[in-house]
């Protein structure tokens, strides 16, 4: 069901990314948005996905998030934000968590969390430690 909305950032969401081909992602997985709504962007949006797996390693672009945002399952599952594969997608691709017959949820991520994610994204990105100007 597409959504009849812009998602704000820090909303969580169902994305589809099945029809994509390996090494990108290539399946049904929760995701959040980093991006806030930007001019002459009213179908694209910033997301980071959600993962139950674990990090390999420990690197500051994978956020452990203080709870399990989805609505079926236990709050206490441990899951990771890896903000290394933040990615544009078109909201076409979004969906809520459905919870019941015609009942669709987007929770939201704790001010925390949202802020250490992001952190992650920048560090995903290259951009924790920009060299001073004129360097």
């Amino acid at each position: 069901m597409p959504l009849r909305f812009f998602p704000r950032m820090g909303q969580v969401f169902v994305a589809d990314f099945s029809d994509l081909s390996e090494p990108e992602m290539t399946k049904i997985r929760p995701v959040v948005v980093v991006s806030p709504r930007l001019p002459y962007r009213s179908e694209l949006v910033a997301v980071v996905p959600i993962s139950l797996t674990p990090p390999r390693h420990s690197l500051p672009f994978c956020y452990r998030l203080s709870k399990n945002y989805h609505p079926e399952e236990p709050d206490d599952l441990p899951c990771w934000a890896k903000a290394d594969m933040v990615t544009n997608v078109a909201l076409r691709r979004l969906d809520g968590f459905k919870v019941g017959r015609r009942r669709w949820v987007y929770p939201n991520l704790r001010d925390e969390d949202l802020k250490g994610v992001r952190r992650a994204v920048l560090c995903g990105l290259g951009l924790d430690r920009l060299p001073a100007e004129g360097s």
